[in-house]
């Protein structure tokens, strides 16, 4: 269905942190639309384990991701941050890319520094590629989108491999490149986080992995030091993967679902989640 939506550029706000829970399957992204969030991000890890089994690692096609970009925005009223990844190859494919995220309704489309195949930027074994090829991606992405409101993230994982004063003269690099959003990724300490926001005047978007490399700090702790944007891509995921492991040891230890019923989302709301009250409206109206 066609949604409504308003765009990021409208949520971003001077002094205001947007937090992003990451939605990663149409059950997440449903869930976390009834709540009280200003946008979501749907989460390239999250997404490619949901959709294909496997592990982030440069292995989903755009043609995988584009489908998940599309039915994730025609599902939700709110913006979604898109992962974008490398650009799924060159300066030509990065276009493609863009205008496919764009037109699939994407608010904006995060695009990395990583050569391909990429990995999960919490993960180790990052490698970059050089600074002048992302600076050209990144102007080619602006050049690309038809619509100014759509924005361009520039994330960098030069921290892992080359440390944080290189990642801070990639991510300022690619702001004069025309970035409207700066992510610079996997900073390992509260004093880097708060060295991010002290070197840029650009929106920032701080990406918080639980185990992860970034420690998480509390939200307004986030908004003194500078950030703009706040991502909690592992949040919807882990949670679930936890709850789905304890109900189905509880099953295979009891082989009954009894003694689950305060864990379990209740049935007859859940088929309200999912839109059965349209189905059941259109059922009547159409009844002979």
């Amino acid at each position: 269905m066609s949604v409504s939506k308003k765009k990021l550029s409208q949520v971003l706000q001077p002094g205001k942190l947007v937090v992003a829970p990451g939605v990663y399957d149409l059950i997440s992204v449903r869930i976390a639309s009834q709540m009280n969030f200003d946008c979501l991000y749907m989460t390239g890890y999250g997404t490619v384990a949901s959709y294909l089994g496997l592990p982030d690692a440069g292995l989903a096609t755009l043609t995988d991701m584009a489908n998940r970009v599309s039915a994730f925005c025609s599902t939700s009223h709110l913006p979604i941050i898109c992962d974008g990844d490398t650009g799924y190859g060159g300066l030509l494919n990065v276009a493609h890319t863009v205008r496919t995220y764009e037109q699939a309704g994407a608010s904006a489309i995060q695009l990395e520094d990583q050569e391909f195949p990429k990995k999960c930027g919490h993960t180790p074994s990052r490698r970059v590629i050089p600074a002048e090829e992302m600076e050209k991606k990144i102007r080619v992405a602006v050049e690309a989108r038809t619509d100014k409101d759509f924005l361009i993230i520039a994330r960098t994982d030069a921290r892992t491999s080359l440390g944080l004063d290189e990642a801070l003269r990639r991510a300022e690099r690619y702001a004069e490149a025309g970035a409207d959003i700066l992510f610079v990724e996997s900073p390992e300490t509260e004093a880097e986080l708060r060295k991010i926001g002290e070197t840029f005047d650009k929106p920032l978007l701080v990406n918080l992995v639980e185990s992860g490399r970034t420690p998480i700090l509390p939200p307004n702790v986030l908004q003194e030091m500078g950030f703009s944007i706040a991502i909690y891509p592992a949040l919807g995921f882990l949670s679930a993967g936890h709850a789905l492991r304890q109900a189905y040891s509880h099953l295979e230890t009891t082989s009954t679902s009894l003694g689950l019923e305060n864990s379990l989302h209740d049935f007859k709301e859940f088929n309200l989640l999912m839109g059965f009250q349209e189905v059941w409206d259109f059922d009547k109206q159409h009844a002979d």
